[in-house]
């Protein structure tokens, strides 16, 4: 934003003999509006929900060209779940393409996106601007988490929307044989999907607070986003050794694929409670964290 439009946006008050400017809510929306056009018109963001788009694309193609001959992927019970189901019905190919980027193409996205927030900023040389606008630091990390979140739901909308065209032009549409294996129509299937999407964007949420906290430990945005994305991978790792098997249920990947129970009929709620239980917790655990790191820190850049 620029300093007229900072102007503009504040009211001014007087304390004593002080007059202090102090934001409107008008000027915390045009805030947070910067701050998503700045985030999307990124050559960086642009090519992140790129390579989101073609990952159902190549799924898709890959399995159109393995049944090409009348056989059914994953017949041997190879690859994610669902997968098995896409060439009878194409909607399959959003929970599938869900499920492969879910691991690691999203949270490293957003871990891209989280790293830079405020860490970006810094090495820009644009974060002791900001603070001069009447928005305060704890408004501007909360605009940061919020732009981040945005993106959380964009790209994950990105990768649905993408295997639901991919999957509507390759593979036929029509009713949907749920995990339980009773029947329900394509209309409740695909609002299931939206259901299951919006879930795996709410499952990204412990991430994005963590990689702001992150974010907050420095001023190389380089810096920030590897460490995020190098935790991401550790996490991953460590929710795989059976020796941990006593403390993978809090790491905050550990229900990720939780989803699949959406499909089922009727739904199994415990294992979704349990995940949007646990980001909150990361959420409200690393939000802290970064809100007293950042309000404490001084800001040289």
């Amino acid at each position: 934003m620029s300093r007229a439009e900072v102007e503009a946006g504040a009211e001014a008050v007087r304390v004593g003999d002080t007059e202090v400017r102090k934001p409107s809510p008008l000027w915390t929306f045009g805030l947070f509006r910067s701050e998503l056009l700045t985030t999307f018109r990124r050559w960086r963001t642009i090519a992140l929900l790129a390579v989101l788009a073609a990952v159902p694309i190549l799924i898709g193609i890959a399995i159109k060209i393995e049944t090409r001959d009348g056989s059914t992927a994953g017949g041997g019970g190879e690859g994610p779940a669902f997968i098995s189901q896409i060439t009878n019905n194409g909607l399959f190919l959003v929970f599938t393409a869900l499920a492969a980027t879910l691991p690691f193409f999203l949270p490293m996205a957003i871990g891209v996106i989280a790293g830079d927030a405020i860490a970006g900023e810094a090495n820009a040389g644009t974060l002791r601007y900001l603070l001069v606008a009447p928005a305060g630091r704890t408004r501007l990390l909360v605009t940061k988490y919020a732009t981040t979140m945005t993106f959380c739901l964009v790209a994950t909308l990105v990768v649905a929307l993408s295997a639901l065209t991919v999957g509507a032009l390759l593979f036929p549409l029509g009713e949907l044989t749920t995990i339980s294996g009773t029947r329900i129509s394509f209309t409740e299937g695909l609002g299931r999907a939206l259901l299951i999407a919006l879930v795996v964007a709410a499952s990204l949420i412990g991430v994005a607070a963590l990689g702001l906290f992150v974010s907050t430990l420095t001023n190389s945005g380089i810096a920030a986003m590897a460490t995020t994305v190098g935790l991401l991978i550790t996490i991953q790792i460590l929710d795989q050794i059976p020796q941990l098997h006593a403390l993978q249920p809090y790491f905050f990947s550990h229900y990720w694929l939780s989803f699949a129970d959406l499909m089922r009929d009727p739904v199994y709620w415990d294992d979704l409670v349990r995940n949007l239980g646990l980001q909150g917790l990361y959420a409200a655990v690393f939000g802290s964290a970064a809100w007293a790191r950042f309000t404490a820190k001084d800001i040289t850049a």
